[in-house]
């Protein structure tokens, strides 16, 4: 086996891993919409220590801790990491703020500009580049945020702040990926932000302002974002550190395809014209997106076979 072949193997998974872990991502508003009557703070610090406790459950049975030291003794690292899970917290609470206010449309207009600022993050920082086809993209895509937000008559803060902190986080975990395994980094992420949730929970029960009883079907429910919320962070991490930022930025369109569908859809969420041209443009942007990657695999992968024929040969 060549370094090509190994590195094609590893691309085509990135892009399985990421694909499923923003299908999971897609369905997301669901699963919020059962917890309407708890505040977003609290949600987002069950959520929080849930996933902490099921990354650790995780590492317990398959003697994964020696990751986790092995990360300790890089300060640098250590950092990156707290600023990931410090962005990750920010970018769940105000999705969830949108979702349970009945703005899931805004919430996926955010995840629409965000592989917008990832293959900005990606050019402007990490020197990728972006074929002509791609630049076409991302000029329809800019242009379809710009009619959304017209539409909308007021800055879409929930839309802007999910964008951002989501790629703020991408950028930072394709920096650290390489080092770093999906589940030691996600478990530094949510333990550098549980200290402040577990105050803040623990300070809720004694206020008298919690709405979560643990033993109750609710509270099952609530416990149940440990799991809900890892694996697809756990799936986006193993995808991140395969693929290019680009790349990554083209597949994230798949999650608010879905939202948008169940905000539309299923929320019964208002949808009026300014709206339905500005999703037009995205859905362009998103064709002209998924047209290059698949042409771009189309030419390589024969190369790459051509390579191992003349080799053999």
């Amino acid at each position: 086996m060549t370094d090509e072949w190994c590195e094609d193997v590893q691309v085509r998974a990135g892009v399985l891993y990421s694909v499923a872990a923003y299908l999971l991502w897609s369905l997301f508003p669901l699963y919020f919409k059962l917890l309407g009557r708890s505040g977003a703070l609290e949600i987002i610090g069950y959520r929080v220590v849930c996933s902490l406790i099921f990354c650790a459950a995780i590492l317990f049975v398959v003697r994964g801790w020696g990751d986790v030291r092995g990360l300790l003794s890089s300060r640098r690292t250590m950092l990156s990491l707290a600023a990931a899970g410090v962005l990750v917290t920010i970018n769940w609470t105000v999705y969830v703020v949108g979702v349970n206010s009945g703005r899931t449309l805004d919430a996926a207009l955010g995840y629409f500009i965000n592989p917008l600022v990832a293959a900005a993050l990606g050019v402007l920082v990490l020197r990728e580049t972006m074929s002509r086809i791609q630049w076409v993209a991302f000029v329809v895509g800019a242009v379809a945020c710009v009619v959304l937000a017209v539409g909308y008559g007021k800055v879409p803060w929930i839309a802007f702040g999910v964008a951002g902190s989501f790629g703020l986080y991408s950028l930072v975990k394709k920096q650290v990926g390489a080092k770093v395994t999906a589940l030691a980094g996600l478990t530094i992420e949510t333990a550098t932000v549980a200290p402040v949730m577990i105050v803040y929970l623990v300070w809720l029960s004694l206020s008298g302002g919690a709405t979560v009883e643990v033993a109750s079907s609710y509270g099952a429910l609530m416990l149940a974002a440990g799991p809900i919320t890892a694996v697809p962070l756990l799936l986006f991490a193993a995808g991140a550190r395969r693929v290019r930022l680009v790349t990554l930025g083209m597949i994230q369109y798949i999650a608010p395809i879905g939202q948008f569908l169940l905000g539309w859809l299923v929320f019964d969420e208002p949808m009026p014209p300014e709206r339905w041209v500005g999703f037009a443009l995205v859905w362009v942007a998103v064709a002209l997106f998924a047209g290059s990657a698949l042409w771009q695999l189309s030419r390589q992968y024969p190369r790459s076979r051509n390579r191992e024929v003349v080799k053999e040969a």
